[in-house]
């Protein structure tokens, strides 16, 4: 008995080492030091579960058959920008220099370039977002394009799934992406509701772990709605009714764009249509002349995740960051940086500029709670503003730079959004939009509440012990 016992404890420890050798071995390998050393914390203490975790969601790449297909996203993006007027192009001449040096990075990472003549008007209010989504989808007289990370048939998503089903009916070409993830909860429903209706429909990535085998953790975490080429809608917002979940009502902001612009989001569509059908729906009459306003607002998209691997939208805010001259506002309803980003914010405030972020005060995660809140000291200690929101759950994703610059689009300020999520961004090079955004802003700023270095430092031991933990494997969340 004694010898079996020995000989399973040794067996055992053998085990434990080999896994954590191993992972010495792979763990670093094309990973950030912060990653790295994150995912070592856990195979150190928990090997044989971090095997497990490791095998599901560890290797952040998609399965050999999507990088192929992957591979042929930029021509197909391409090829549908081809139909974009060129007198919408070369906006970017006209900025000033901090605009311009934005405009040709988000260029150069994303390939989208920079128009302009649109109209953006930003909205906060979440029901009449559903409302006038629906009304757009209802005067559609040639398609409507519709993607959302989460679709739910209740009272808002039924809106806008009527709306599709009227559309069709009127002969109008009605293409439906919803994340297999995201959507879990209603995706089947929703599909039975479809069959038959004429909307072609498609779920992004469902999980498979055989052929053509997919992540649970590489998802698409867009919000865009292009209808007849002409409008689009793009921000923070999916669609479902303001309580996603018991007594936790939704703040958003969204974007509804006219102009040259609509057909960056429309490619970026296609683009994602032919990931998920293998299909090329490139058409002039998918991207028709635009209204083009004189004088309008100069603005492009960007789209980052896996399936644009070079366009980080974590660079581009941090860029961002490193420009401004007088102030930055960021909004996220999930803040674990990058320490990039983190360095970025304390030497903006080191250079005079005023630095303020508004985060939801209770998150829908403890873990990730935890998480953020432990960044929270390195930013007041440097003087950055800190403000908890609380009058709702503030899933809004926005940052404006001075007075010129405007952010709006899906991505959180987390590693899950700089690197694992397909995600959109609006970037607008405007004073008027900046001027909505601030309005914003301002009524954040009315139902928050200033977090002061004093109160941050009587915390308890406990809670500080957490926080440093829960910070450990951060760039895991």
């Amino acid at each position: 008995m004694d010898v079996d016992i020995n000989y399973w404890s040794v067996a055992l420890a053998v085990a434990n080492w080999s896994i954590i050798f191993g992972a010495l071995i792979v763990i670093p390998f094309r990973r950030s030091p912060a990653a790295a050393q994150g995912w070592m914390l856990l195979f150190f203490f928990l090997p044989f579960a971090a095997l497990v975790v490791y095998f599901f969601i560890g290797n952040a790449r998609h399965p050999h058959w999507r990088r192929e297909r992957i591979k042929d996203v930029p021509s197909v993006v391409m090829n549908a920008l081809s139909d974009i007027p060129t007198g919408g192009r070369d906006a970017a001449s006209g900025l000033s220099p901090a605009s311009r040096r934005a405009a040709q990075l988000v260029h150069a990472i994303g390939r989208l370039p920079c128009l302009g003549g649109n109209t953006v008007d930003l909205d906060p209010n979440y029901n009449r977002v559903v409302d006038r989504i629906t009304s757009d989808i209802d005067a559609a007289r040639n398609h409507a394009h519709v993607m959302f990370y989460i679709l739910h048939d209740d009272e808002a998503g039924n809106k806008v799934l009527s709306a599709l089903e009227r559309a069709v009916k009127r002969g109008v070409t009605c293409r439906l992406l919803i994340d297999a993830v995201g959507s879990a909860h209603d995706r089947n429903a929703i599909v039975r509701r479809l069959a038959g209706t004429g909307v072609e429909i498609r779920l992004i990535l469902p999980l498979r772990f055989w052929n053509r085998a997919t992540r649970a953790d590489l998802r698409n975490h867009r919000k865009i709605v292009v209808v007849d080429g002409r409008v689009g809608w793009v921000g923070s917002q999916n669609m479902h009714q303001i309580e996603y979940e018991p007594n936790t009502f939704y703040r958003e902001v969204m974007a509804r764009v006219k102009g040259p612009v609509v057909l960056e989001l429309q490619a970026i569509f296609i683009g994602d249509w032919f990931l998920e059908t293998d299909e090329d729906i490139s058409s002039p009459k998918l991207m028709p002349l635009p209204e083009h306003t004189e004088g309008g607002v100069v603005a492009q998209v960007l789209p980052s995740g896996p399936d644009h691997p070079r366009a980080r939208v974590d660079a581009l805010f941090t860029e961002l960051v490193y420009g401004a001259t007088e102030r930055v506002v960021l909004t996220t309803p999930y803040f674990i940086p990058n320490e990039p980003l983190s360095l970025a914010l304390q030497i903006a405030v080191e250079k005079g500029v005023k630095v303020t972020l508004f985060v939801t005060a209770t998150t829908n995660s403890l873990l990730i709670d935890h998480a953020q809140r432990s960044y929270y000291d390195e930013l007041l200690q440097a003087g950055v503003e800190v403000m908890l929101y609380r009058e709702r759950f503030l899933h809004a994703k926005h940052l404006s730079i001075d007075d010129d610059i405007a952010i709006i689009g899906s991505a959180n300020m987390d590693r899950r959004s700089f690197e694992l999520n397909s995600e959109v961004t609006l970037i607008a090079y405007d004073a008027g939009v900046v001027a909505q955004l601030r309005r914003i802003e301002t009524d954040y700023r009315a139902k928050s509440r200033r977090l002061t270095v004093e109160e941050w430092e009587q915390r308890g031991f406990f809670t500080q012990l957490l926080e440093n933990a829960t910070r450990l494997i951060s760039p895991l969340l």
